[in-house]
């Protein structure tokens, strides 16, 4: 199993980055949580990685430190929570926002992530709970751990915001929706980052 990656960022498309290692490109799955914290391009990054093996498929998922993969495995243990969904959890909410949601059993802010309805937010309630409890205390304490740093980029193009909206559709979203969120905040001088980052958190 791939567990750990580090090497230079060749591409940023969210939420995939295309890392080299020693001379091999990796393409990686991020949320967008971990997506915001990644180095410019050509720089060097450390990235823990979860490698999922289907039929049709074998992913990378990446995140910027060890708790943060921990609560994806723990989420893909849960009935009807796949990788893809498990990324647009983390991608829609911190890990430690997803955590406190959790303990303090916000169905309601839970619902409002892309493919969590009603049945699937009350089970990630009563799972993961439990799941909390039989963790390291210290796991997912601490809101240090979880802090966003601002994003990086600057302004690319003109076509920030179709980069978003086509990042929040592979995060689940709707064409229609994601459209709608991005326009909401939109605004000249925002990079993708920026308008994924705003849209996601005037969502929730």
């Amino acid at each position: 199993m791939i567990g750990r990656l580090r090497g230079n960022i060749l591409e940023k498309q969210p939420p995939l980055v295309l890392i080299e290692a020693h001379g091999v490109g990796y393409e990686v799955h991020m949320p967008m949580t971990c997506f915001y914290e990644l180095p410019e391009l050509n720089h060097e990054a450390v990235i823990f990685t979860h490698f999922v093996v289907r039929e049709d498929a074998q992913l990378l998922f990446g995140f910027n430190n060890k708790q943060e993969r921990a609560l994806f495995r723990e989420l893909i243990k849960t009935n009807g929570v796949g990788p893809k969904l498990a990324l647009a959890i983390l991608s829609g909410m911190s890990a430690q926002q997803f955590v406190t949601a959790v303990e303090k059993e916000e169905i309601a802010a839970l619902i409002k992530l892309p493919g969590v309805g009603k049945k699937t937010a009350e089970r990630l309630v009563v799972e993961m709970k439990d799941r909390f409890k039989g963790l390291h205390g210290d796991l997912f304490s601490g809101e240090s751990a979880f802090t966003l740093a601002a994003p990086h980029a600057e302004p690319e193009s003109n076509d920030a915001e179709a980069e978003a909206v086509a990042a929040l559709v592979s995060l689940g979203y709707k064409p229609q929706e994601a459209s709608r969120m991005i326009s909401k905040v939109a605004r000249p001088d925002a990079d993708c980052e920026t308008l994924i980052r705003e849209a996601l958190r005037a969502a929730i």
